[in-house]
């Protein structure tokens, strides 16, 4: 077995769930790295773009921020905010488009809070709230999530609704109005949770080498179904030379 860190062990899960042809709508740091992965990895026909309108960036090296010259380095396109959303919506491209964010809470449903904790006029702390993160979760059919697995994250429910899962279960997306399919994976650094089709509760699907799943449920307010989960295979050598000597080989984003 490969020696490998967590940070890569979590980016190389999400480069896994990234398909060929997508068209994947990302921030930096780890989510940019598992979006390149997946292009020198398994999925080479798919496309890299973000907020600040660079489409289909090379990124010979890693970008530091979305604005960063280097996200705009032998693009199709250097567009604008407006592009950048526009092909996440539009009807032929939105269909393949793959959106990552974070938070700082989730709830059973996938519905993300980014913007307060506690109460929202007197909260305990205040975040830079949704960026285009609730437009994200509002209109792409794919979703992954990156959360650190705590009780203080994984609550029962939300302080502040900044970005749709979801929203109550079954129907509550479409009686609200809201495109894309919601919410399908959430990676942390214990294991990687679905979200059932039926239910459109979130499930545990596979807990990481050394990780139990009652370990995964002590870190969570709700309580969901394990009886489906497995063990994640680890990154393999192949993985692990492309997302360490391709992807990052400054190591700015895995770190030393």
């Amino acid at each position: 077995m490969a020696d490998y860190t967590l940070r890569e062990l979590m980016t190389i899960a999400a480069a896994r769930q990234i398909n060929n042809g997508e068209i994947v709508f990302c921030g930096t740091g780890i989510s940019m790295l598992a979006a390149m992965a997946a292009k020198h990895i398994s999925a080479p026909e798919s496309v890299i773009f973000f907020e600040t309108g660079a489409i289909d960036s090379k990124l010979e090296e890693v970008p530091m921020a979305v604005a960063d010259p280097r996200v705009m380095y032998a693009t199709s396109v250097n567009g604008s905010l407006a592009d950048a959303f526009a092909t996440m919506q539009n009807k032929k491209t939105g269909k393949r488009v793959v959106g990552i964010m974070g938070a700082a809470q989730i709830d059973i449903y996938g519905n993300l809070n980014s913007t307060v904790i506690g109460d929202y006029h007197r909260p305990k702390v205040r975040f830079s709230g949704s960026g285009g993160a609730c437009d994200v979760a509002s209109f792409v059919p794919k979703s992954i999530i990156f959360m650190q697995h705590e009780k203080r994250k994984f609550v029962k429910k939300v302080d502040y609704l900044t970005s749709p899962g979801w929203l109550n279960g079954p129907g509550s997306r479409e009686a609200e109005g809201l495109g894309g399919s919601g919410p399908s994976t959430v990676i942390t650094n214990m294991a990687i949770m679905g979200f059932d089709k039926i239910t459109k509760k979130m499930y545990l699907d596979k807990v990481y080498p050394g990780i139990t799943p009652e370990q995964v449920l002590d870190n969570m307010e709700f309580e969901v179904d394990i009886s489906r989960a497995g063990e994640l295979d680890p990154p393999s050598m192949d993985e692990l030379m492309v997302l360490r000597e391709k992807c990052d080989p400054q190591k700015l984003i895995l770190g030393n």
